[in-house]
């Protein structure tokens, strides 16, 4: 951490603690298909690809959040955009 940085609720120790262990949390853990920054622009790309985890508490069933994952993903997606998924890796935590 840089000095002066904070964690969210940082003074709620018990909220740091559900939130590292128990509340989901979703992260993009790798993507293809972006510029780099220093050359990247508003512009229509003809794929992205990313990879994302989702980090569930210890008693809540995988395969069961796997699904709504993968419906939640694919229903309404915006201008009509093709999506494929692929992997579904589930997990139970811990």
């Amino acid at each position: 951490m840089h000095d002066g940085v904070e964690y969210v609720n940082q003074e709620n120790i018990e909220d740091l603690y559900l939130n590292k262990t128990w509340r989901p949390n979703l992260s993009i853990t790798g993507a293809d298909g972006l510029p780099p920054v220093a050359i990247a622009g508003n512009v229509c790309r003809p794929k992205t690809t990313v990879r994302c985890s989702m980090r569930l508490c210890p008693t809540f069933d995988a395969h069961k959040a796997n699904e709504i994952m993968e419906e939640k993903l694919s229903k309404n997606v915006p201008y009509n955009a093709k999506v494929t998924l692929k992997g579904g890796h589930a997990g139970s935590g811990w």
